[in-house]
């Protein structure tokens, strides 16, 4: 699988609050998006994340997002590697994604840019 490089997964109480710090930090500019109930914002290699808590504790639990050339090629890897698969694919404001268990119990998620098909 072709990685193209990885974010870090923050979750914040306050978003509004956080983009600042982080977009000075980085002098990256805040892309925001929402994914069910979370608003995110994508601040250079940071992935802040802000919600309801329940929804917050699940997120907690994936290390990192690594960005991939293409989902479906790297399903096949982890499938050949003996990953076990959470969630996915599915499509996403950014791409698709795929969480997925290594057999050494971290988790990731990985994400390709690849166009989402609209209605």
């Amino acid at each position: 699988m072709e990685i193209h490089g990885t974010s870090l997964r923050i979750c914040v109480d306050d978003l509004d609050a956080a983009i600042p710090v982080y977009e000075k930090l980085t002098g990256a500019e805040a892309h925001r998006f929402t994914t069910g109930p979370v608003s995110v914002a994508a601040v250079g290699p940071f992935f802040l994340m802000s919600g309801p808590e329940g929804h917050l504790e699940v997120l907690r639990k994936i290390a990192a997002t690594i960005a991939v050339a293409d989902v479906d090629e790297a399903l096949a890897d982890l499938g050949a590697v003996g990953a076990e698969i959470i969630a996915g694919p599915q499509s996403t404001p950014a791409g698709r994604n795929v969480v997925a268990r290594h057999p050494d119990g971290a988790v990731f998620e990985y994400v390709d840019r690849a166009p989402v098909a609209r209605p």
